[in-house]
């Protein structure tokens, strides 16, 4: 079963999407990683998106499909995957949805719930390494990476930048979320928990179900 993860700026959904990837094995779509791999092939798909980035245009929901459809043909049979930010919109819920039933992939949603509250506590504090890129939140005690690197506060972590992507969040994710839920496709776990109470239940789920 592939899985698709969701969860609000500042939940942790990176970090158990990394938790999740390791201990089940699941192969990781993250579009814009994606993206930047694919326009570095030589590729007829590879050229199309290098086309598009350079255009500075945003990827039609339609090439997206493309690129999720060529990620799943490339990858080990039998192995699942683990959507992070994909879908944003209902629009590219339906198509995602509509792709993955064509290649008969069963999957769900899980979604890591926290408030908007404790996402913009979070986001105001959190640290991320100059070096490295890995985030920190406030209760580590060290201005320096395990890698060594700076820990700096990100330019858009300020209150109404992250205001911004909270409120677009609600008004272009939550539906799709809220869908899911409605099909019985959801998994939600309590992410204002300690980040192992949070895996320690992300896990418990899983193994019912994988």
């Amino acid at each position: 079963m592939d899985l698709i993860l969701f969860g609000i700026q500042g939940s942790g959904k990176g970090t158990q999407g990394i938790f999740i990837a390791e201990k089940y094995g699941f192969e990781v779509f993250e579009t814009g990683a994606e993206l930047r791999k694919l326009s570095r092939e030589d590729s007829e798909l590879g050229r199309k998106v290098k086309e598009i980035i350079e255009a500075g245009n945003l990827v039609p929901n339609d090439v997206v499909m493309e690129i999720v459809e060529n990620f799943t043909n490339k990858i080990e049979p039998g192995k699942n995957v683990l959507f992070d930010g994909i879908p944003r919109k209902i629009e590219q819920k339906e198509s995602l949805d509509a792709l993955l039933n064509r290649l008969e992939r069963p999957f769900a949603g899980i979604l890591i719930q926290i408030s908007e509250e404790e996402a913009l506590r979070r986001l105001t504090t959190r640290r991320l390494c100059k070096t490295c890129k890995t985030v920190y939140p406030a209760s580590y005690g060290s201005d320096t990476c395990e890698c060594g690197g700076k820990l700096i506060t990100r330019t858009d972590d300020n209150p109404e930048s992250i205001k911004t992507r909270l409120r677009a969040y609600a008004s272009e994710t939550v539906p799709v979320i809220e869908k899911y839920k409605e099909e019985g496709k959801m998994i939600e776990v309590n992410g204002e928990q300690p980040i192992e109470k949070v895996t320690e239940e992300v896990f418990t789920f899983l193994d019912e179900r994988l």
